[in-house]
This record gives structure tokens, C-alpha cells and sequence, in this order.
């Protein structure tokens, strides 16, 4: 829920993309096969891609100091790169605001198709609310097994 009547905002990374389009958000801090996958098999359904990408202050409140390795400009830009992208935002606010409808409130003026998420998301059943409530449809991808962010610095860091 919104704190203190804060509310989540988005900065597009460029122009925002024609059309409803399917809505995915994340880190996606240092990319990997699973996110290159996933957004394609998102883009395959036929409908734009727009990708949230969470501000770097959402991102060390709730990861750590660490992270993200990447500024979020920097995440969206990149993504905006790919062929499967139409387009990115960044996702700014409060770390506490981050329940379903604070990202409804935020996405519904998108008129998403579809939100995507992988399979095994921890937070799935938000996104299916937050779906629901905008009249959009919650679509799961597979996930790449042992592709993951996390797992990719923690054996960057072994190495030295």
C-alpha cells in the first residue's frame, strides 16, 4: 500500500511504445540467459514488451548494499537494446510501496494485455491481483534453471 500517501512513479528509459503492450518488472540488474529468454517468449505472444525496471534505491533496500551493480538508467537502456524490448521505465518510490496496488495504480494507465512473470516468482499471486484488477491477463514464463543474478555475482566474487 501506498505510504504516506506516496505513490510509485515511472521515468521512460525513451519513447514509450504504441499499442497494449505485456508488462514485466524487476531488477534485471546484470542480464543473463533467463532474462533474455524470458522477455522473448513474452515478446512471441505478439504484443509490445515494456519492462519496469526497479529504481537502485528499491533495489539496495531490499538486496543489500551491493546492488544493484548497474544504475537503473543504465538496466533500462540496455533493455531497450534488445530486439524483444519496446521499450523500458524506470520505477521510482518509497521501497515500502510495493504492494499489488501500488503497482496497478501505476500500470493501469499502460492498459497492459498481460503481466509477465516467471515461474516461481515470489511475488506471483500480487501480480495476479494486480492483473486482475486492471482487467489484464497474468501470463508465467518458464524459468532458465540456475539463471539468476544473484548466483551469477556469488561466483564472480569465488573467483577472486
Amino acid at each position: 500500500m501506498a505510504v504516506g500517501g506516496q505513490r510509485l512513479t515511472a521515468t521512460w528509459a525513451g519513447p514509450r511504445p504504441e499499442g497494449r503492450p505485456v508488462v514485466v518488472t524487476g531488477v534485471f540488474d546484470v542480464l543473463h540467459i533467463g532474462h533474455v529468454r524470458f522477455l522473448r517468449d513474452a515478446a512471441e505472444r505478439g504484443f509490445p514488451v515494456v519492462v519496469g525496471v526497479e529504481s537502485d534505491d528499491r533495489v539496495r533496500a531490499w538486496k543489500g548494499p551491493g546492488r544493484p551493480v548497474n544504475p537503473a538508467a543504465e538496466r533500462a537502456e540496455v533493455l531497450c537494446a534488445l530486439r524483444s524490448v519496446a521499450g523500458a521505465f524506470v520505477i521510482s518510490g518509497p521501497p515500502g510501496v510495493a504492494g499489488w496496488r501500488d503497482y496497478a495504480d501505476l500500470l493501469a494507465p499502460l492498459e497492459p494485455v498481460a503481466l509477465g512473470y516467471t515461474a516461481g516468482d515470489p511475488h506471483t499471486e500480487a501480480k495476479r491481483l494486480g492483473a486482475e484488477a486492471m482487467g489484464a491477463q497474468s501470463w508465467e514464463f518458464g524459468v532458465t534453471e540456475a539463471h539468476s543474478t544473484s548466483a551469477m555475482l556469488e561466483a564472480i566474487t569465488s573467483l577472486g
